[in-house]
């Protein structure tokens, strides 16, 4: 079974363009052309993208796909860096979750300075923006 890139497109939910952009990122092998130079991808291409796709739901950067791809790749090495590599991963999640916690407390703080609805020029919000009091 041969598709052309629209339909790998409709098939998986990704665009044209992420699609192309994987293959330029060597994340996806190069397909085969057909007689008028169109793309033509095979079962292998969709269940890559698709590996692809969903490592990147969960926030993985591409050198980290990268990673993953190569273990995947080659099934009969060991996966103790696919651990490792997982294990940093959710840390940095768990980093970014601290970081998203203290923007809330600074935007719930900023968002006091103006309880009501003023003209621009009083408003309490636009005034901490403007001299970072929000941050004090």
């Amino acid at each position: 079974m041969l598709i052309k890139i629209g339909e790998l497109a409709t098939r998986t939910g990704a665009t044209v363009e992420t699609i192309r952009y994987y293959e330029k990122e060597r994340l996806l092998p190069k397909p085969a052309r057909s007689q008028g130079n169109y793309r033509l991808y095979n079962e292998a291409h969709f269940e890559r993208l698709q590996f692809i796709l969903h490592c990147r739901t969960l926030d993985m950067t591409l050198d980290e796909v990268r990673t993953l791809l190569q273990y995947r790749d080659k099934p009969d090495e060991n996966c103790g860096e696919v651990n490792v590599l997982l294990d940093e991963h959710i840390d940095a999640v768990e980093t970014r979750m601290e970081e998203l916690i203290q923007l809330k407390q600074h935007l719930l703080a900023l968002r006091q300075k103006c309880a009501s609805e003023a003209l621009a020029e009083s408003c309490g919000i636009l005034h901490a923006l403007a001299d970072n009091s929000c941050h004090r």
